[in-house]
């Protein structure tokens, strides 16, 4: 539950990676790490005006933004009543597949429940950053995995065709989390969806393995199938395979790749991805839920 007011408030919430993309079968996975964004959110006395500042990409659409603002604000029926200020930093690069979207509507969701000083559930939060995200059409799924990871750390399995959270899980082993970050952005809603027919069994398999507790090996696959699919050369993930990694795969839809990796590889992991174009990011698995900051 959350409860704060007095017509500003700020949010922090962590990143998110992928284990099992949802778009072939609509049931994903997803791990919390501990990249983030930030929003703080005033609200003003004009009406439908909501001004925003994307801190880390000044030039970035704020769409998403202001559509997490208008379905907190639609819910509570004040669209006709109040505007806002919105101002956001982030380390996640945007339109890579990195779960950008979903921390942003989470941190918006939240900042401005907690600027109204209304309560609510977590759960809520998260499926009213959803709606903001198909609203704003950066999700073809409405990344509910992509959501719960970011939103509660730790690894989720989920049902997103009835935004339902199937299973968390504490994450106990001590992994880093590397991704290779093209420097070409991909938006979602250029992604070609296409026929997921084909991998649709494997994709069925490797949801079931993380089931069974089987998350790094699931998202292995997952990122072999969707590599295929989108037209992503899967090297990038074999390179850190043959470095070491525990488990490397697409990240989302791509581009970039993700790569869970023991402490005693991270250098040679880094060194095997020294050839690509682009930017290796390091970060861990998060645990800690998304929060008002006070």
């Amino acid at each position: 539950m959350i409860r704060r007011g007095g017509g500003e408030a700020s949010a922090l919430v962590h990143g998110a990676a992928t284990i099992v993309n949802a778009m072939a079968t609509k049931r994903g996975a997803a791990f919390g790490v501990n990249l983030y964004t930030k929003a703080e959110v005033k609200l003003t006395s004009e009406p439908r005006v909501i001004e925003t500042e994307i801190t880390s990409d000044l030039c970035e659409d704020s769409v998403l933004i202001q559509k997490a603002i208008g379905v907190v604000l639609k819910h509570f029926n004040l669209e006709n009543t109040v505007g806002a200020k919105v101002r956001t930093w982030s380390n996640i690069p945007i339109a890579r597949g990195l779960k950008s979207s979903s921390t942003a509507a989470n941190a918006v969701v939240l900042a401005t429940l907690g600027a109204l000083g209304e309560s609510f559930e977590d759960l809520d939060v998260v499926k009213l950053g959803v709606l903001a995200a198909f609203e704003a059409k950066v999700t073809i799924t409405g990344a509910f995995d992509d959501a719960c990871a970011s939103y509660f750390g730790g690894l989720v399995v989920t049902d997103n065709l009835n935004c339902k959270l199937v299973k968390q899980e504490v994450l106990t082993d001590d992994y880093a989390v590397l991704f290779q970050v093209p420097p070409k952005k991909a938006y979602t809603v250029n992604t070609n969806t296409g026929n997921f027919s084909s991998f649709e069994p494997q994709i069925e398999t490797a949801y079931n393995m993380v089931l069974n507790g089987f998350p790094w090996e699931a998202l292995t696959l997952n990122g072999q199938c969707y590599s295929a699919a989108f037209g992503f050369d899967d090297k990038v993930a074999m390179d850190a395979l043959n470095a070491g990694a525990k488990a490397a795969g697409l990240c989302g839809k791509g581009p970039a790749t993700t790569a869970v990796v023991s402490k005693e590889y991270i250098d040679q992991v880094k060194a095997a991805w020294q050839i690509y174009e682009g930017e290796i990011i390091q970060a861990s698995l998060n645990h800690e839920k998304a929060r008002l900051l006070t």
